[in-house]
């Protein structure tokens, strides 16, 4: 008697499946990623982008935040069954295999290339290491204490590729700009590594949240007024108007209003405190629009 092979899931299902697996129920991470790619090409264009560069980085950006996602968790399908915010992820629970998420992830890349290609040749030998960034950094965890760093390159990379794309070169105040977002961006990470801290121990994963440990606020301070100051000189550097300057006053008050949220350190704070940066993100881009009316 022959075995039965098992039925594959309806398509409606498999494609929620692959839905959740791009984190397509939760866009904060496609924010985080916009806002400063978004400042870039303005600042880049000294006002509003070209259309067609604007609508080929906004849709790149949901391609590669939602291909980094997969082969992120396709990186930690080893240990998100551990960890209690990320135990029903598609691949933990078998709803998709790992050779069907290294499918969708080639699939997006191939499709956010296709959409780099419209562009000129700097932004396109940029997008290279760009690719580098986002399959690499989900790895690091397993190796360093700074992951959250390596995050804020890969999710910075945009930067210097808007300046590419709109100027044809990367100028001084493009790399002010992705320096900061790396302080940013690692200051927002360490809040969501902090969410998952004490699994992270058991397990073995590393993260800034353990590496400072106790000092976790204090270094968190120190993060996010670099990003402050940084942006300040930016502004200094490139004479933006006093809107930029009034959005970024704005930005530092949210920030500051994340570490009431989070002072007690605990999860579901902690994740309050990392969704939070959507806001700040969307004030200095408010600065950034107003200052080059």
């Amino acid at each position: 008697m022959n075995a039965q092979l098992p039925q594959r899931a309806p398509l409606r299902v498999r494609l929620r499946n692959y839905w959740l697996l791009l984190r397509g129920d939760r866009p904060i991470g496609v924010l985080l990623l916009l806002w400063p790619t978004w400042w870039a090409l303005w600042l880049a264009a000294e006002g509003t982008p070209p259309w067609p560069l604007l609508a080929i980085f906004t849709a790149g950006v949901w391609l590669t935040r939602s291909a980094g996602c997969v082969i992120n968790d396709y990186a930690d399908r080893w240990l998100d069954g551990q960890v209690q915010r990320t135990r029903n992820r598609p691949l933990v629970t078998g709803a998709v295999s790992g050779r069907e998420a290294l499918l969708v992830f080639v699939v997006l890349m191939v499709v956010a290339f296709g959409l780099v290609l419209l562009t000129n040749r700097l932004t396109v030998l940029l997008s290279v290491v760009g690719v580098f960034l986002a399959a690499s950094y989900p790895y690091l965890k397993r190796h360093t204490y700074l992951p959250q760093v390596y995050l804020g390159m890969a999710f910075g990379w945009s930067i210097p590729m808007a300046y590419a794309a709109v100027t044809g070169s990367v100028p001084a105040p493009a790399w002010l700009l992705f320096m900061a977002n790396i302080l940013w961006a690692t200051g927002y990470d360490t809040w969501y590594a902090m969410v998952d801290r004490d699994d992270d121990l058991r397990v073995g994963a590393k993260s800034t949240a353990i590496l400072f440990g106790s000092a976790d606020l204090l270094a968190q301070a120190v993060i996010f007024a670099g990003f402050v100051l940084s942006m300040l000189l930016l502004g200094q550097r490139l004479d933006l108007a006093w809107p930029y300057f009034a959005s970024l006053a704005v930005a530092t008050a949210l920030l500051g209003w994340q570490f009431w949220i989070a002072r007690r350190r605990q999860r579901d704070a902690c994740f309050r405190a990392f969704m939070h940066n959507a806001w700040v993100g969307l004030a200095v881009f408010v600065g950034i629009a107003l200052a080059l009316r």
